[in-house]
């Protein structure tokens, strides 16, 4: 069973994942309007950084991505390195993908078969980064 609390020896307040990308508009835009994460956050010229944050208003869990003015390697490692939604309804998986589609990012079928087995849809950002949008009422294994 899960626990919907964090270890006392562990006292976490926040979570962010950070990458780094050279196309940080493109980026922003197809997390923000193609996802539909809220911009939380940017910062300017920070020791040669630009970044956006984006997350979900008043949830603690935040995604931010940088741009360094000299460039850096932004390229996903592998088609199996994911950022994974669990979501209730699928209507609202089949909205997130026709917007991101209209937006040029079609899915993708995903490097492990276990996603498209529980009907998840997995797609390509503009680095290569994959993101799977799965049904909740499917269980995480």
């Amino acid at each position: 069973m899960l626990s919907e609390q964090w270890p006392a020896e562990l006292p976490v307040s926040r979570v962010r994942v950070a990458r780094p990308t050279d196309r940080l508009d493109e980026v922003v835009a197809f997390y923000r309007d193609g996802v539909g994460l809220s911009v939380i956050g940017s910062f300017e010229g920070h020791a040669g950084y630009t970044g956006v944050l984006l997350g979900l208003p008043g949830i603690h869990y935040h995604l931010e991505f940088t741009h360094h003015e000299n460039g850096s390697d932004c390229q996903a490692p592998s088609k199996d390195n994911l950022l994974v939604f669990y979501l209730h309804d699928r209507t609202a998986i089949e909205r997130v993908a026709g917007r991101l589609g209209k937006m040029g990012y079609p899915s993708v079928p995903p490097e492990n078969p276990y996603w498209s087995e529980h009907q998840a849809v997995t797609i390509e950002d503009p680095d290569g980064w994959r993101v799977v949008f799965m049904p909740i009422n499917q269980p995480a294994k």
